[in-house]
């Protein structure tokens, strides 16, 4: 019975607080479990024994913030925030497409910036050059992990349980807006961030976007994923590729150049023009 009214006024002092402010208490905390719990096991267990306890985590994540199990009072909202809806098909192939379109974006967008812009490189890999020191097959493990735990806890954090409750209530553009903030703040810690803010504020946007129009975060969860994959053996360090090329100021304007900032352009538009077509799709049904 104590108990009982102990939880009844928690719930009337959780409902006093602002709903943006609760919406991002939520999502970030959400967002965090499953991230923190990566580096725990990461820390403590050797692989292969940490990617796979990790799978089944992720597996028991995914299914309870979609709205299964105990307790049967908050299934509802899990499968609210989750977003959790049965994609017809059109819809699901424009979400899809779109995601990738999202990569292309992200990874055209960085060879730009890079471009006019020198290279920080000390700076993306010096939180991951332990990648460097490791067998091969450990260090793309960590790879796929990293990426599969940012990718699935973070859009369900951000783009569902704390876009969802904001977009109910003040409207999409608010809702993306001020998650995509969120957003760039919980990544300033990182070595990387600076160079790249705006970026990171672009693809929350877009992130947002297609959660929002798709009416599912399983197209930005895709995307996220082989975005960090990209990321993360491309860019953060050098198990797949490393950018060595100098700014258009020291080569002048350069064909590489001129057809990067093509696909840059061109995906932007073909993914608005995917925005248009889930639009539409959305307010059909």
């Amino acid at each position: 019975m104590i108990m009982e009214e102990n939880k009844s006024k928690l719930s009337k002092v959780w409902q006093k607080i602002p709903i943006i402010i609760r919406a991002i208490i939520l999502g970030f905390s959400i967002s965090t479990i499953g991230v923190l719990t990566w580096s725990v096991l990461a820390t403590f267990v050797p692989m292969p024994w940490s990617f796979i306890l990790m799978m089944g985590i992720l597996w028991m994540f995914w299914k309870y913030f979609s709205g299964n199990w105990w307790p049967n009072s908050t299934k509802e909202f899990r499968k609210e925030n989750f977003r959790k809806h049965k994609l017809p098909p059109r819809k699901l192939l424009f979400g899809l497409l779109a995601a990738l379109f999202i990569v292309v974006i992200e990874q055209s967008g960085l060879i730009v910036t890079f471009r006019l812009i020198e290279f920080p490189a000390e700076r993306f890999s010096v939180e991951y050059s332990f990648l460097e020191n490791v067998p091969l097959w450990v260090a793309w493990l960590v790879v796929i992990m990293i990426s599969a735990v940012a990718g699935i806890c973070e859009e369900i954090g951000f783009r569902g349980y704390m876009q969802v409750p904001i977009e109910k209530k003040y409207g999409p553009f608010a809702a993306i807006s001020i998650v995509s903030v969120v957003f760039v703040l919980v990544h300033l810690h990182q070595a990387w961030s600076g160079p790249i803010l705006i970026q990171i504020f672009f693809i929350s946007v877009l992130f947002g976007s297609i959660a929002y129009y798709s009416g599912s975060l399983i197209p930005g969860i895709i995307a996220h994923i082989i975005m960090d994959v990209f990321n993360f053996s491309f860019w953060w360090t050098k198990i797949g590729w490393q950018f060595d090329k100098e700014t258009i100021y020291k080569t002048g304007m350069d064909l590489q150049f001129l057809i990067w900032s093509l696909i840059f352009i061109f995906s932007i538009a073909l993914f608005v023009l995917l925005l248009r077509k889930l639009r539409l799709l959305k307010i059909e049904n």
